[in-house]
């Protein structure tokens, strides 16, 4: 009979351990993500989250990165986003910068640990003007209304506010470091990634209850759950999708005798961006419903007139809305392949190791003809991250009012890529584990 290497996953002890500690640690963030700020407005928080348009579609996505800290604007009201932002920022700046490109490439090791490091430091100002920039669009959005208590930069309002200022800053590099603990002592690399997960799990029965509680639109809460499932399925029908690209390798002299050539296989992401593309394309959006907020009571006419129709349009989130959304989440998602893909470098890199495709030249021809294949199967991939992103919108056209809120949350796309892919990673790395430690699956009698 066939047994299962998980089966000994308690009676490994340094797995045991790795887990316990990842367990230990995200019980801490989420104990950290409790403790306010202070001087906070809870009704005008409360009004941002169920209102709807831009404010609330900004509000929900910082939440929803956060793992829920910008509902109660803790300590850890911005979670790790600063630190993600500051990510895509040192990722995009690689092929636009020649030095820092030519240094991945001689040095690819030391040239990680120079982007991280610089990561780290990139995120402090981020942190920072994300802090100023959150609660200023938060007033601004909220009808004038201040979520904070004397929030201001002049008078006695100066030191509260570093105050806050330092302990939102403070509370995301905690939120890093505490990542940064998970993937080096407990999961290895998924230590921000389990961060936001357990954010985004813990408000999953909150919202479920929300449905059940709601007497008349009770059977929603099957549909939904059978949406869901599906939802699931295909993300991870696709996530799992991979083009096999023939690559022979070159045979090994044994003594006086030489090997047969190798043949492998190189495989290439049908969805290599992730969730990212959402994020850009939804941040994009919102931004001139945001600023077109700041006009909509202009005593010029023709400025409040503009400011209105730019706020219905972007803010209210209608078909033209989801339309552009879609089309955006395509766009950036060749955008953000292509940047990812140019950084791996496969044409060089399999140069070095004697490794060619058939029928294709050595170096750049290589990595040529393997981008083209990888635009080309980032097409589906593409159309699916862009399907999944409206997918709400086209659900909450069939939702009452009542309960379009929770249903909304629980199928929201970015939420649902970082459950998915988390759970996925996390179980092919503690499967690697186990198969390191000698736990592989076996034939056993009875």
């Amino acid at each position: 009979m066939k047994r299962s290497a998980w089966r000994y996953l308690w009676k490994s002890e340094d797995i045991r351990k790795k887990i316990l500690i990842t367990l230990l640690l995200l019980v801490i963030y989420r104990i950290a993500a409790n403790i306010p700020v202070p001087g906070i407005n809870h009704q005008v928080l409360n009004t941002l989250a169920t209102g709807g348009g831009a404010a609330g579609t900004l509000f929900n996505l910082l939440d929803l990165l956060s793992g829920g800290t910008v509902s109660r604007f803790s300590i850890l009201a911005m979670g790790v986003y600063p630190y993600i932002t500051a990510q895509i920022i040192i990722q995009l700046l690689v092929p636009i910068i020649p030095a820092l490109e030519r240094r991945l490439k001689e040095d690819p090791r030391g040239g990680q640990t120079f982007m991280e490091r610089w990561t780290i430091i990139l995120t402090v100002p981020m942190a920072a003007l994300s802090a100023i920039g959150q609660i200023n669009i938060f007033n601004s959005l909220a009808g004038g209304q201040s979520i904070l208590q004397n929030f201001g930069l002049s008078g006695g309002n100066l030191l509260p506010t570093v105050s806050t200022i330092l302990s939102m800053m403070g509370g995301t590099m905690f939120g890093v470091w505490l990542g940064q603990l998970i993937s080096e002592y407990g999961i290895r690399n998924q230590g921000l990634s389990l961060i936001i997960f357990a954010g985004i799990v813990a408000r999953i029965p909150e919202y479920s209850v929300s449905l059940l509680a709601d007497q008349q639109n009770r059977w929603l809460i099957l549909v939904i759950l059978a949406i869901l499932a599906a939802t699931v399925f295909v993300i991870v029908f696709v996530q799992q999708g991979r083009r096999n690209v023939p690559v022979m390798f070159p045979g090994r002299r044994v003594g006086n005798r030489m090997s047969m050539p190798v043949k492998s296989n190189l495989p290439l992401m049908v969805n290599l961006a992730g969730m990212i593309p959402l994020i850009f394309a939804q941040s994009i959006l919102t931004f001139p419903a945001i600023i077109a907020s700041y006009f909509v009571r202009s005593s010029t006419p023709w400025v409040a007139s503009l400011a209105n129709s730019i706020y219905n349009t972007f803010g209210a989130q209608n078909g033209w809305y989801a339309i552009l959304y879609f089309f955006m989440v395509v766009i950036f998602t060749f955008f953000y392949t292509d940047v990812l893909f140019t950084q791996q470098n496969y044409g060089d890199n399999l140069k070095k190791q004697g490794a060619q495709i058939p029928g294709v030249v050595r170096g750049g021809p290589t990595q040529k003809y393997l981008t083209k294949v990888q635009r080309r199967i980032t097409l589906p991939g593409a159309i699916f991250l862009g399907l999944v992103a409206v997918l709400p919108y086209i659900i909450g056209l069939a939702l009452p009012t009542g309960a379009r809120q929770a249903g909304l949350y629980l199928l929201t796309p970015a939420g649902l890529l970082i459950v998915v892919g988390v759970v996925r990673d996390t179980f092919t790395i503690i499967e690697t584990e186990l198969k390191l430690h000698g736990y592989e699956e076996k034939l056993v009698k009875g």
